[in-house]
């Protein structure tokens, strides 16, 4: 975490430059990028573990198959999630040759090492990166970018397993645990999620999953539990047995985001599908033993220019509960696809061009409209499940990060659904009620001003009156370690900030307050208090009604708890 003298350093270095190198990469920068987002989009890749040929570039600095090698870990590990697999550019610049070559070397190493004020990260005085490892990287920058290797069907099939099949399992559910309130925690660098019983606040048994799992889900009956790591690894745990625990896995490709079951009346639990970052495809497989079916690339041509491109990450998917169809948003070439599943060899996709940079989203409370944010565009979109077509594409402010949003009736606006920013400290309510509130409908009916920028998730209940706001990637580390709160009467009224992190009383640490998480009851909210992983964590418990301290749970297991999910709400779309 970037502190604040690094980033006055960061200032003092950058007015330091040549005036004319300043104003040259400056002059290329139109669209600045927050700290907040650096920091979300810099994450490391599971791309860093994997090998990749090395072509040689007569025209480019030479490079030892050690430097190139380390670099390319480098690159996959800080930048790719903002430049891509390939380099061709998402979220930050294009590094291909034909624009790096003719930069040569010195001004590369000035941009990697200072950064940019438009939003490059000053990766060299910051000390992220020696000199030694600022000049490999600018070195690295003019060769031919690697390309990781594509994942098939043949792959797939050898990292499946079916640990326990489906006619050896439960005929009925084994154990006493209230399955509906049941939390799934993301347990982030271990590689694994902790099953806690919401009732007790004990855990059930924590399991081994792929690493950084990003999401979990439930069937449509409730009964298993889907999780997809960062890795591409997706994990089954049947919530029937004695103690819960995988029953299949398999990993779908090199890296993922996300996974979704089928929901339909008369598909229920039959099956399971998850989208991949690399390679851009997704993957859909049998409900009860994950056993892959089809998979259907996503690489095509974007929704704005019509330009081909060649890394169209899969992000969000939601399933259907009006038509036998997955929601699958495809993430840089800005298109939804509605992939009907009722027979699945003969595959019917509905394309709907929505806006660029698709990432997260969720249903409106009628679960008819799905709202997604177009992060980098800076737009809400908004698609009819039941027409099957875009309604509106809703302006909103910098970089909208809703996870799945929130839904609530507003006092004065009607239902509205709501988002916060990643650059911005701005929660946008838009209005989705059609029929008894049009003139309402698919805008921005207000803004609220949270603690500040680096939001990644909103939450409420339909029994609450609470409307819960985190900021863990904020640079300030008093608003990242704590929650703001909003009263859903009286939203012209400020937030209430409450301090989280202090609460959880752990010793040293970020102790960022992330994803705010209902009891099925919904008069309990959960927060992962997230520290590095040699660092203490915890989980919070808050009162939603009286908003004061419930309970703390702390266990030398719970090892950088961050996103969490109650198996009820999550069922059931209920945010």
């Amino acid at each position: 975490m970037p502190t604040t003298s690094k980033r006055i350093a960061r200032g003092a270095a950058w007015l330091a430059l040549p005036f004319a190198v300043a104003l040259a990469y400056a002059q290329t920068e139109k669209h600045p990028v927050t700290e907040p987002e650096i920091r979300y989009q810099a994450g490391g890749s599971p791309l860093a573990a994997e090998d990749m040929h090395q072509d040689v570039n007569p025209k480019a600095p030479p490079m030892s198959k050690a430097e190139f090698d380390r670099a390319r870990q480098v690159y996959f590990e800080r930048c790719a999630g903002c430049h891509g697999v390939l380099r061709k550019g998402a979220t930050g610049k294009p590094l291909t040759p034909d624009i790096t070559l003719p930069k040569g070397t010195e001004y590369l190493k000035v941009f990697i090492k200072y950064g940019s004020p438009a939003g490059m990260p000053n990766w060299g005085t910051s000390g992220d990166l020696t000199d030694a490892e600022v000049d490999l990287m600018a070195r690295y920058v003019q060769q031919t970018p690697p390309t990781p290797p594509e994942y098939g069907m043949a792959d797939m099939k050898k990292t499946w397993k079916v640990l326990v099949p489906p006619e050896q399992r439960p005929k009925k559910k084994m154990n006493k645990y209230n399955i509906d309130n049941i939390f799934s925690t993301t347990l982030r660098d271990t590689g694994e999620v902790a099953l806690i019983d919401g009732d007790t606040k004990k855990i059930i048994n924590i399991v081994k999953t792929g690493y950084a799992v990003h999401i979990s889900r439930l069937s449509a009956s409730g009964r298993y539990l889907y999780v997809i790591g960062r890795d591409a690894k997706i994990n089954l745990i049947d919530l029937w047995m004695e103690k819960p625990d995988n029953v299949a896995e398999i990993r779908i490709g090199l890296e993922a985001r996300s996974v979704d079951t089928s929901k339909y009346k008369g598909f229920e639990d039959k099956y399971a599908i998850a989208g991949s970052y690399w390679p851009p495809q997704y993957t859909i497989m049998k409900g009860d033993t994950l056993e892959p079916l089809k998979i259907v690339a996503t690489r095509g041509m974007t929704v704005d220019t019509q330009d081909f491109h060649p890394e169209p990450r899969v992000a969000a998917i939601v399933a259907s509960h009006f038509k036998p169809e997955f929601v699958v948003n495809v993430k840089e070439t800005g298109k939804i696809l509605m992939v009907n599943y009722a027979d699945i060899n003969n595959l019917t996709v509905t394309e709907i061009g929505a806006a660029r940079f698709l990432h997260d989203g969720g249903w409106d409370s009628t679960k008819r409209y799905f709202l997604v944010a177009a992060n980098q565009s800076n737009k809400i979109a908004v698609v009819d499940a039941k027409a099957g077509k875009l309604t509106k594409l809703v302006d909103v402010d910098k970089i909208p990060h809703p996870g799945r949003g929130a839904n609530f009736v507003h006092p004065k606006f009607g239902p509205v659904w709501a988002t916060g920013h990643l650059g911005s400290e701005k929660i946008a309510l838009i209005g989705t009620d059609p029929v008894k509130h049009k003139k309402n409908a698919w805008k921005v009916v207000q803004y609220l001003d949270g603690q500040g920028g680096g939001n990644l998730f909103i939450k409420t209940h339909p029994k609450s009156k609470n409307l819960w706001v985190d900021t863990p990637l904020n640079p300030d580390p008093k608003i990242a370690q704590s929650i703001a709160v909003f009263d859903i009467n009286n939203l012209d009224k400020p937030a209430q900030v409450l301090p989280i992190g202090e609460w959880a009383k752990l010793g040293e640490g970020a102790k960022r307050i992330v994803q705010p998480e209902y009891n099925k009851a919904g008069n309990e909210v959960w927060f992962a208090v997230w520290s590095a992983k040699n660092q203490e964590s915890a989980l919070v418990v808050v009162d939603d009604k009286t908003r004061k301290l419930k309970a703390v749970i702390k266990d030398p297991r719970l090892i950088t708890p961050t996103g969490h999910f109650n198996v009820y709400n999550t069922q059931h779309d209920i945010y």
